[in-house]
């Protein structure tokens, strides 16, 4: 595939996170994925993931932690084998009603038309607040965390 079919295959990824189509979603990627992220203690979905059952558990834990509000992927760069996108995205935390903003940047690499390796860049902090805001007197649940 050249850089332009690869742009457009994880621009279908995309399409299918935004719709709730987790299960079309997976089949875009190889059996041996790796899927990386930041690590945090507090955030329940964090870390990494290796092949296409650990994701599916990925987007299970992120289905049960928080709603999303928005997310809106904003540039996409390909050359190559590389395919890499900036977004920004706001989410609410279930068990405790808290709202976060979080930009983030996603590289992709796609090998034999499927995504072999994903790595997720963004600033935890505002998510680790969120996720421990009940333990903090001075938020208020339903106030936004922002980065």
């Amino acid at each position: 595939m050249n850089a332009q079919e690869n742009k457009q295959l994880v621009m279908q990824g995309y399409q299918m996170f935004q719709s709730g189509d987790i299960k079309g979603l997976l089949t875009l990627l190889s059996d041996d994925i790796e899927w990386m992220g930041p690590d945090s203690e507090t955030i329940p979905f964090a870390g990494d993931y290796h092949g296409r059952d650990q994701v599916a558990q990925y987007f299970a834990k992120l289905e049960q932690a928080q709603d999303v509000i928005q997310f809106t992927p904003l540039d996409f760069i390909a050359e190559d084998d590389k395919v890499v996108v900036c977004g920004t995205s706001s989410w609410t935390v279930k068990a405790n009603g808290q709202r976060y903003d979080n930009p983030w940047v996603h590289f992709f690499t796609i090998r034999d038309g499927k995504v072999a390796s994903f790595r997720q860049y963004n600033d935890t902090a505002a998510a680790e607040r969120a996720y421990t805001a009940l333990k903090s007197a001075s938020l208020q649940p339903g106030s936004t965390l922002h980065h």
